[in-house]
């Protein structure tokens, strides 16, 4: 019998898409202990993914390496258009127009009400950032990679788990104890079913569009602007009775990425390059010459959330834990949030400061998001699915024309709907989160289209410039953050020493400024590591130590806000 390699780590987690990998960066910048494995011997090769909206940009501007992503993908002066046609060298319908790259970074300091953001979103495919973000997890002194490897089996024990890997392409099986294990290993989730955890919601839709079996083409079609003859776009649809489909611009140079749904018979046809020639000639309405460098097939229509995220030693998270239909690319985006939030309190566990309550809670707050930005996606699915051509779409005189007018202003307003939602990006809340400390107030009304930033316990701060140019976000600390924004009150140094008691680093930033103190609604807010509101106030509670002990998961007694 082969020999058994031995290993052990603090967190395993198993997937090494931007979940996994983005969970072992901020691990590792926690200095936890931390192994991944990926069956795959590196990054996605197709684009999937194309937009990382504001939050996720806001996140890794916070980890450092916002430009850095913002300079990938299209060139930094390509338009970042929504544009629909009859077919792609056709007529064009209609139009929605957002900026560049270079445009988004010059007016970002500009933008208020529900676009005040450190950063704007940036459209650019998952291939790309999975890049970045490996290389980032890679410079963690406490991760360890490991690609091309599986996991087999695992089992639970009251204080550690104990998973199976082997290499996939043979070689000695290796043994990993660890004190976690989190599942990022996508839709079909080993570990999910492992723990007999369902998937609940819908799936098995059937629309005209966004319902069915996708297929995903990655290829590269040099003469494709030229051909077409439009001003160029980061997203092209086609929208005929004969071919629906949307085509993302991946390096602005030729290569795209091809989605199109088949007609039930199509589904089981390869996707050849005779196969594809066709589905692709249909969209763009004349051939056009292309390489294929990648295929593979999905299916739209899901709107699924697990019943659970995990218990005690082993969670799930991103693709594991929700399955969307891609409009309003709000999937990668959920999933890094997923990570983000896991990540502090899977470290704070690890270091034995956290209370029974802060793991679940991981579960209470990310299922509760993924349950409403599935139905977001959902919504968007809909009214760009169910939305049918005309048979006059195409048409030449007057039905036509009238018949392509009224497709172009519907799909204008869906676009808008689609592609401008600062209140699905920035409006998601923790409310009835056992590690926060909530406030019996009003609401905001929860948005699609609009954010209402409010500094209420369980959501993202409201963000804001600096006199000095800089944003608000600079300022908060690694960890956790309390901001002031009248005159210092002494009690804060026994705020900060209540965290240090039980090993959490507290930053105290000082802003006296009256239109932050307005903005806020109260003299001091203090931030979580994942840059949550947890806790606002005019004074500090009389026991500093019992808040900390409330918002680390430790119920003793109810938290109350000054």
């Amino acid at each position: 019998m082969a020999n058994v390699v031995q290993a052990s780590c603090e967190v395993l987690i198993v997937g090494g898409g931007p979940c996994g990998l983005m969970l072992a960066i901020e691990l590792g910048r926690r200095g936890v202990d931390t192994i991944l494995i990926d069956a795959k011997p590196g990054t996605a090769r197709n684009p999937q993914a194309n937009a990382t909206q504001a939050r996720t940009m806001e996140h890794y501007r916070r980890l450092g390496f916002a430009d850095e992503v913002r300079a990938l993908g299209l060139p930094s002066d390509y338009p970042t258009d929504i544009a629909y046609f009859t077919r792609y060298a056709d007529r064009e319908l209609a139009r929605f127009r957002l900026p560049s790259a270079h445009e988004a970074q010059a007016s970002v300091r500009s933008m208020a009400g529900s676009w005040s953001a450190a950063e704007l979103p940036h459209r650019v495919s998952q291939k790309f950032v999975e890049e970045a973000l490996l290389r980032h997890a890679r410079n963690q002194s406490s991760v360890r990679m490991m690609h091309s490897h599986r996991l087999t089996s695992f089992a639970e024990a009251v204080d550690s788990v104990t998973a199976k890997v082997e290499p996939t392409k043979g070689g000695e099986a290796l043994t990993i104890h660890a004190r976690y294990l989190v599942g990022a290993d996508g839709a079909r989730s080993q570990i999910r079913r492992a723990l007999g955890i369902q998937m609940v919601g819908e799936s098995g839709v059937q629309r005209d569009f966004f319902g069915g079996r996708m297929a995903a083409v990655y290829l590269r079609a040099k003469d494709f602007y030229a051909e077409t003859g439009h001003d160029r776009a980061w997203m092209y649809w086609a929208f005929n009775t004969q071919r629906r489909g949307w085509l993302a611009a991946v390096d602005g140079n030729g290569e795209f990425f091809f989605n199109t749904q088949l007609r039930t018979e199509e589904e089981e046809r390869p996707l050849d390059k005779a196969f594809v020639t066709e589905l692709f000639t249909q969209a763009t309405g004349r051939p056009i010459d292309f390489e294929i460098l990648e295929t593979g097939v999905w299916i739209a229509g899901h709107c699924l959330v697990a019943e659970s995220l995990g218990r005690d030693r082993v969670w799930i998270a991103g693709d594991a834990a929700h399955l969307f239909t891609p409009a309003g690319g709000n999937g990668y985006n959920t999933a890094v949030e997923d990570a983000v939030n896991l990540a502090w309190k899977l470290a704070a566990a690890a270091r034995g400061q956290a209370g029974q309550t802060l793991l679940e809670s991981y579960d209470i707050e990310r299922r509760r998001i993924a349950t409403r930005n599935t139905g977001y996606a959902r919504e968007l699915a809909r009214s760009i699915g169910e939305f049918v051509p005309s048979p006059l779409i195409e048409q030449d005189g007057p039905e036509g024309d009238l018949a392509r007018q009224e497709a172009g202003v519907y799909l204008e307003a869906h676009a808008r709907r689609e592609f401008n939602i600062p209140g699905i990006t920035f409006g998601g809340r923790y409310d009835g989160s056992p590690v926060i400390a909530c406030e019996d107030a009003a609401r905001p009304p929860d948005q699609m289209n609009v954010y209402q930033p409010t500094a209420l316990p369980g959501g993202r701060p409201p963000h804001a410039w600096l006199p000095d140019g800089t944003s608000l976000y600079d300022r908060f600390g690694p960890e956790w953050t309390l901001l002031v924004l009248a005159s210092p009150d002494g009690a804060t140094d026994a705020l900060r020493a209540a965290f240090a008691l039980v090993g959490q680093q507290l930053d105290i930033v000082l802003l006296p400024d009256e239109g932050l103190a307005a903005l806020y609604e109260r003299r001091m807010a203090l931030i979580r590591p994942d840059q949550i509101v947890a806790w606002r106030g005019d004074a500090l509670p009389d026991d500093p130590a019992q808040l900390v002990r409330h918002l680390l998961g430790h119920h003793t007694a109810a938290v109350v806000p000054a």
